[in-house]
């Protein structure tokens, strides 16, 4: 039995149990507890009645984004733009709103509005904007903590579709990836946003990719993809391990890589046939080099994530910006095990309790899928009808229910299995 099949993931133990607020069903951060877009839940729905699962509340006036979803102690926690500025939305469970609060301008040029999901700590929540600045509030109250210009104080320029970065905490310290020449990673202080330390030197802009946190070697590691490399840092000190070449056709690197004994995935949009997508990397024993072990031109993801279940990769790729299929690769080899069409679009995908929820960032459709290398067999869709705009804000699962922002509308459907 391969070594996948035990599920046992460093950085889960790492990352879940900083971030996470406590309870094992929040979701506290972009992608979920462990940032690889998978839920521990258990005795969810394994088929849903034929008009969906029950809408138990919906809300709008979120104002332009594109920002997924946090839950942490209760509250349910997003971002939206309204007349060019950001606002910091919470509700509790059930829907009913708590506070709103501005963190300032927000992106107003190509595909205006929010783009960063917040990140819940120890009862701090700490926000991204699209212009780089970073500002960190009280989760229950609101109350404004500490504000840091990113690209300001790094030395950095913003990118073309604006700063993406999900913030990652771990502890005390706050990680992102402002891609300026005094610090492309860095470490913040969470309770005042002072700099703890700066990668500095690289002459490299941030792309829309989150980093995240592993150990191997013994030592604790960051990795992310900048806009044509992907590097790793120490998270003790910022001092850069290694950083090897990503050559995407654009500043198109949008996924947040994945760890997995001793290998790390990543993948991008890419000219099919000219660049290679998606690369598996294989980490020394002792953290401090890697060598590429497959590449692969299929999983060619742009912004919907991957997951890794049971030794196989899922996602979806990009023959332009509204086309895509659905894919399976195994994780050891990269051999591509489908490609499957699915409404002929592409579009974001999460994992719980051995399914996959797949969201059609064209229709709104959202399909509920076996998890298996041998095709893509959906079991039951429904169609998100509020909102408007580009599906494209990664759904998020919390205490049996899935959440779905779409625009200015966030919902919550029943996915119990009662």
């Amino acid at each position: 039995m391969r070594k996948l099949h035990t599920q046992i993931l460093i950085c889960a133990t790492i990352v879940g149990l900083t971030c996470c607020s406590g309870k094992g069903d929040d979701w506290p951060q972009f992608r979920g507890p462990n940032r690889d877009g998978k839920s521990a839940e258990t005795g969810l729905l394994r088929k849903w009645p034929q008009e969906g699962p029950k809408l138990l509340w919906a809300t709008d006036g979120l104002g332009i984004g594109f920002s997924s979803i946090a839950i942490a102690d209760g509250l349910v926690y997003t971002t939206g733009m309204v007349d060019r500025e950001g606002f910091l939305f919470a509700y509790d469970v059930e829907g009913n709103f708590k506070w709103k609060i501005s963190y300032g301008q927000e992106w107003t040029r190509s595909y205006p509005g929010t783009r960063s999901a917040p990140t819940v700590s120890d009862g701090r929540i700490c926000v991204f904007s699209g212009t780089g600045v970073l500002t960190c509030f009280d989760a229950k109250t609101a109350a404004r903590i500490w504000s840091v210009d990113t690209l300001r104080q790094f030395g950095a320029k913003n990118i073309r579709w604006g700063m993406s970065d999900s913030p990652l905490i771990d502890g005390p310290r706050l990680y992102c990836t402002p891609g300026g020449l005094k610090g492309a990673v860095v470490a913040l202080d969470k309770r005042t946003g002072e700099t703890i330390w700066a990668t500095a030197g690289l002459e490299e802009s941030s792309a829309y990719s989150s980093l995240i946190l592993f150990e191997r070697g013994g030592k604790r590691l960051l990795a992310t993809m900048l806009q044509k490399s992907v590097i790793c840092v120490s998270a003790d000190d910022g001092a850069l391990i290694w950083r090897v070449p990503y050559p995407a056709p654009s500043d198109t690197g949008t996924i947040t890589p994945i760890y997995h004994d001793g290998c790390l995935y990543v993948t991008s949009v890419v000219n099919r046939g000219i660049t290679t997508a998606g690369t598996m990397f294989e980490i020394s024993e002792d953290g401090t080099s890697v060598k590429r072990k497959w590449n692969d031109q299929t999983l060619d993801c742009q912004h919907g994530g991957v997951v890794l279940v049971d030794g196989y990769l899922y996602g979806s790729n990009w023959y332009d910006n509204t086309r895509g299929d659905w894919i399976c690769l195994d994780w050891d080899t990269g051999k591509v095990m489908y490609v499957a069409k699915w409404n002929g679009n592409k579009g974001s995908i999460i994992y719980a309790d051995k399914m996959l929820y797949c969201y059609d960032e064209e229709t709104g459709d959202v399909a509920l899928v076996k998890t298996s290398p041998k095709a893509f067999e959906v079991v039951s869709t429904f169609g998100v009808t509020r909102g408007s705009g580009k599906h494209w804000a990664h759904p998020a699962i919390s205490d049996g229910r899935l959440y779905i922002r779409h625009g200015d509308a966030l919902m919550a459907y029943d996915i119990k299995n009662r």
